[in-house]
């Protein structure tokens, strides 16, 4: 009985290869997630209350605070110390466990990226 199982090319193997290779250093340069945060709003259960992303100016500021001081959308006149606050955990209209850097967040980046990232310890 003939054996009817098909051996992989090796130009298919160094192709399929490459694609995972190029698909992890390319997304070291892609923008970390980000949410629109107000920094007076911490809970300690729940973390940073979200707010609309007009709230944070789309520039990013070297002291991490860029659109201090934007009112709200509400009508209410209250301002915000609104801040993106990167690569967080979100739910219920809450972000937790993330960075206020940009830089950081990118260094925390996936398989392939430079930098040597945070660890505990």
């Amino acid at each position: 009985m003939a054996e009817t199982r098909r051996r992989l090319r090796s130009s298919t193997v160094v192709l399929g290869g490459m694609g995972v290779i190029a698909a992890a250093l390319t997304s070291c340069g892609s923008d970390p997630d980000r949410r629109c945060v107000d920094r007076d709003s911490y809970d300690y259960i729940n973390g940073y209350k979200i707010i609309a992303d007009k709230n944070c100016k789309s520039g990013s500021s070297s002291s991490g605070k860029s659109g201090k001081g934007k009112k709200t959308g509400t009508g209410s006149g209250k301002r915000v110390d609104a801040a993106w606050y990167y690569d967080a955990e979100v739910s219920g209209g809450y972000a937790d466990y993330g960075t206020f850097s940009r830089d950081e967040a990118v260094d925390r980046g996936g398989f392939g990226c430079s930098g040597s990232g945070s660890s505990g310890g």
